[in-house]
């Protein structure tokens, strides 16, 4: 992505970015961020268990303690907390 942020503002050209890479990219230039907030933008993450039936080797008690983990109240806390230049990278969403 950031190859293609440079291309961008060395053409003066509009990119569809993700938000990590633009508050990391160093090059603006002239360039603005010209759509934010839109639903149509929306980029869910998720977090889920690899099945340990199919997979033995995975470490089902380790990988469901990291999942407990994330939708709790301190990991969505520390998920919001998460800043690059002052700005929040993600907006955390599970529900308890």
């Amino acid at each position: 992505m950031g190859p293609a942020l440079n291309t961008a503002a060395s053409m003066n050209a509009y990119i569809l970015a993700d938000r990590g890479t633009w508050l990391s990219f160093k090059n603006r230039g002239e360039m603005g961020i010209v759509v934010e907030g839109d639903n149509k933008l929306f980029n869910q993450y998720g977090v889920i268990l690899v099945n340990p039936v199919k997979h033995a080797h995975v470490k089902q008690a380790d990988g469901q303690k990291f999942i407990d983990w994330v939708v709790s109240a301190e990991g969505q806390q520390a998920i919001a907390d998460y800043k690059i230049g002052g700005e929040q990278l993600f907006f955390p969403n599970a529900k308890p």
